[in-house]
């Protein structure tokens, strides 16, 4: 049995600005819901994010049903970086739908050049424009990698360039820009781990609470029809009982 956690506040971001614009009867703007809808079909149940973000709620996703031993495979439908920081080997991996490639533990470390652990690390010296924090100055990502791949987190880097031992360009910059903005780096890291524990449901759902069970009918065809989707409700393969 495999888990998809699909990130839902992309998906609707990419039907947005991939779709041509398109209105409900009541002159709604309806084309990011129609993809949403079109994309989503099979993948329900939703947990609306209120207070945390989509991430988190995958994460703790994640962490709650990570172990279950008639989980094959998590699949983390996102193209969100930080998402990297999930995979374990092959058990739980991170899936580009847009691009259609699947990283598993080690293609995490083909892209990034760190092993998911030091993901946050990563993002944090780096920066993550998405998620609105800088990095620091002069950091780039082969920069980041070759660092980290030796250190694996911010706390084992040594603040003597000396004791780096690695062939990097501008290593004693980047070393001294490290420790004067340590603080600043250790912040940004912080906002760049998920929380795996964030509220998904008021009430806990189980693993078995997550089975796709189809699309109830009634209610859907009444949102096509208040939507104006004359052509979606055509896409549903299986109803629910």
């Amino acid at each position: 049995m495999k888990l998809h956690l699909v990130d839902a506040t992309f998906e609707l971001f990419r039907a947005y600005y991939s779709r041509p614009p398109r209105r409900a009867p009541d002159g709604r703007p309806v084309n990011a819901v129609q993809g949403l809808v079109d994309s989503m079909l099979s993948l329900l149940p939703v947990w609306p994010m209120v207070e945390d973000e989509a991430d988190d709620g995958l994460a703790t996703a994640v962490a709650r049903f990570g172990d279950d031993p008639r989980l094959d495979q998590i699949v983390v439908c996102s193209v969100d970086k930080d998402l990297a920081q999930l995979v374990d080997g092959q058990r739980i991996v991170l899936r580009d739908r847009m691009r259609r490639i699947t990283y598993d533990e080690d293609g995490v470390v083909e892209k990034f050049g760190v092993s998911p652990e030091s993901i946050p690390d990563y993002l944090a010296l780096v920066g993550d424009s998405s998620d609105g924090y800088p990095g620091l100055p002069g950091w780039g990502a082969k920069s980041a990698a070759a660092v980290l791949a030796k250190f694996r987190h911010l706390e084992g880097i040594p603040a003597s360039v000396l004791d780096w031992q690695l062939d990097i360009r501008n290593a004693s910059r980047l070393a001294a820009t490290l420790e004067q903005r340590r603080d600043e780096v250790i912040l940004y890291r912080t906002l760049a781990r998920l929380n795996r524990d964030s509220s998904i449901e008021k009430e806990t759902p189980t693993l078995d609470d997550l089975e796709w069970h189809g699309v109830p009918r009634d209610r859907f065809l009444a949102l096509c029809e208040e939507l104006g989707f004359d052509t979606v409700r055509e896409r549903v393969h299986r109803w629910a009982a």
